[in-house]
């Protein structure tokens, strides 16, 4: 009984972060559509011709999976971001927090609404890109686990900037001052090969890069660094944040009076 009511809490968080941005998918999912249709035409069909191949592959090609990384990105983390601060300023996620609800099926609710909307966005952006070129898949299983487990990373992040989030302008400041230069400095746009030696030690603390990489060898089979230590690093991010939000939510850090 007691895991019935457990999967019943779990299934009424998940299908309410759905059913969330999905009721407004006009803002929700057709802006990344828009956004990343453009990168597609400035850098691959604008720029890409002069610019010739990357590491054996045309331009388009090379940044394609980038752009539906930085799209998965964005959107699982601010997905749940702006849905658990906006439970706090509401003050609602008091309802759920005295419930004899558990705290792993709050973060498990709340973190498939942002890996839902990343991959739905990520598809709908793959769709896209398949209007200006034809994306080959090197490899399913490492492109589909890769795609999965950065949306999850991400939805996590997102969490914890909520939870210590006291106004809406701090939702804001992470994605603007952290997450946006490190995914365009993530070598989506440029293989880091191309850097001088410093600034490639450099990059090779970015986190970002490691996913972008690991989505790209899932299609194009090349990747500037090691794929195991792509999905070694991811999984341990994952299971930081992890330990981090339930610690969060164990005391209450942001949520309690």
């Amino acid at each position: 009984m007691y895991q019935q009511r457990t999967l019943i809490a779990l299934a009424t968080i998940a299908r309410k972060e759905a059913q969330r941005y999905l009721r407004i998918w006009v803002q929700t999912l057709l802006p990344p559509a828009i956004t990343m249709a453009l990168y597609f035409v400035i850098f691959g069909n604008l720029i890409g011709p002069r610019i010739g191949t990357m590491d054996g592959h045309t331009y388009i090609d090379f940044i394609v999976p980038g752009i539906i990384m930085m799209a998965v990105i964005t959107n699982s983390y601010s997905n749940v971001v702006s849905s658990f601060f906006g439970a706090k300023f509401q003050r609602h996620v008091e309802e759920i927090l005295v419930s004899p609800t558990p705290n792993s099926v709050i973060l498990l609710g709340y973190i498939s609404g942002g890996v839902s909307r990343g991959l739905l966005t990520g598809l709908i952006v793959t769709l896209v890109s398949l209007i200006f070129t034809r994306l080959p898949i090197h490899s399913i299983p490492v492109t589909v686990s890769v795609v999965f487990l950065t949306s999850v990373l991400f939805s996590l992040g997102g969490f914890i900037n909520a939870v210590f989030a006291r106004k809406f302008d701090d939702i804001s400041i992470v994605p603007v001052f952290i997450l946006t230069p490190l995914t365009y400095l993530g070598g989506v746009f440029y293989s880091i090969n191309l850097l001088p030696d410093f600034w490639r030690m450099v990059s090779m603390a970015n986190p970002v890069l490691y996913m972008v990489n690991a989505f790209r060898y899932g299609f194009l089979g090349a990747s500037d660094i090691d794929i195991w230590l792509a999905y070694g690093l991811i999984l341990i991010f994952i299971a930081i944040l992890a330990g981090f939000a339930m610690y969060l939510l164990h005391r209450g850090v942001g949520l309690r009076s």
